[in-house]
């Protein structure tokens, strides 16, 4: 007698409650709340590939070996400057050190660096990549991405592996545009002078 009771204590309780209505479609449009934490992922994420993409390639390097020159000169340079750069005849106005930074770090670094240096009027730099005898992938992995990104880079108007003294296989000296200010400040530098 006691659950016949039950059950109809319970089914007069519940005379005046309505069944939902059964939806069984997925929201594709989405009314998805998103969480403070993945917002924040989120913004960090964009700004983070703002800052990133900076054009030089994280795809497929020609390896280069840890034993090989590397050079490059644009079209229209001197072999006069080009010379002198390969001789290490040009002060090294700043250095930069890529040995121990991870491969995006180096990325974002080299790109960073050279391009404050072009903005504040520095022509020539050393970059100590290192030999990268054991480095992974493969023999040579960060000096085979310098010598492309340095190539992919519109500022760079040529590089040299460096002499004995100044690192040697291990780095390079780079030479950069004259940025447009200091070649207007030379043009009114040799204007006063005649």
């Amino acid at each position: 007698m006691t659950q016949q009771n039950d059950e109809l204590s319970f089914m007069e309780q519940m005379q005046d409650v309505k069944p939902l209505a059964q939806n069984n479609r997925a929201d594709l449009q989405g009314k998805h709340q998103e969480t403070l934490a993945q917002k924040l992922k989120r913004e960090a994420l964009e700004k983070q590939v703002a800052l990133d993409d900076n054009g030089l390639s994280v795809e497929y390097v020609n390896p280069v070996d840890p034993h090989d020159f590397i050079t490059y000169k644009q079209d229209g340079i001197q072999e006069g400057v080009y010379k002198n750069l390969r001789l290490g005849k040009y002060d090294i106005d700043s250095r930069l050190t890529l040995k121990h930074l991870s491969f995006e770090d180096a990325r974002l670094t080299i790109y960073n660096t050279l391009s404050d240096c072009h903005a504040r009027g520095i022509r020539s730099l050393l970059i100590d990549h290192g030999l990268g005898l054991n480095s992974k992938p493969f023999p040579g992995f960060m000096k085979s991405y310098v010598n492309q990104w340095l190539k992919e880079m519109d500022i760079v108007i040529a590089f040299h592996t460096a002499l004995k003294q100044h690192g040697g296989l291990a780095a390079v000296y780079v030479l950069l545009k004259k940025h447009p200010n200091q070649k207007l400040i030379n043009r009114e530098r040799h204007q006063k002078r005649a």
